[in-house]
């Protein structure tokens, strides 16, 4: 099973890694490994690779792909982009890139906090605003 911790730093840790996130909710789901590569329209021993962790996890379409075949809730969406992230050093998840660039004012943001070593409980009352601003938006539709 994947395991989290936390890093001396308050910097978190996934410990596993991608190939084995993937086996691990292919086999929950019920697939085999020839059909989810298949499915992805890659050679099974390419998949068999990636789960071994002896190839790079796919690009961003591929790894959108393995969310829908698999069913991935969100968060477990957001964890496998994370864990493919993880395995090349200096990359962010690939679903962020993108959203990044496009807006002048997170790469502001991100640049404040990362100059000023913004703590992980100021990045969460950020997350609660954002919440709560999202739940306020629904109640007025």
């Amino acid at each position: 099973m994947l395991e989290i911790s936390e890093h001396r730093n308050g910097a978190i840790i996934m410990t596993g890694n991608f190939g084995k996130f993937i086996e691990e909710k292919r086999k929950a789901y019920g697939m085999t490994l020839r059909g989810l590569a298949a499915e992805l329209g890659i050679a099974p021993a390419f998949m068999s690779d990636i789960e071994k962790g002896h190839r790079y996890p796919p690009n961003k379409e591929k790894l959108y792909e393995l969310a829908r075949i698999l069913h991935l809730s969100e968060a477990d969406t957001n964890t496998m982009f994370d864990l493919a992230a993880s395995e090349k050093e200096n990359t962010v998840s690939p679903d962020l890139p993108e959203y990044i660039m496009n807006s002048n004012n997170v790469r502001v943001a991100l640049r404040l906090a990362r100059d000023r070593g913004i703590p992980d409980a100021a990045w969460q009352k950020v997350i609660d605003m954002l919440e709560a601003e999202e739940t306020k938006e629904s109640q007025s539709e």
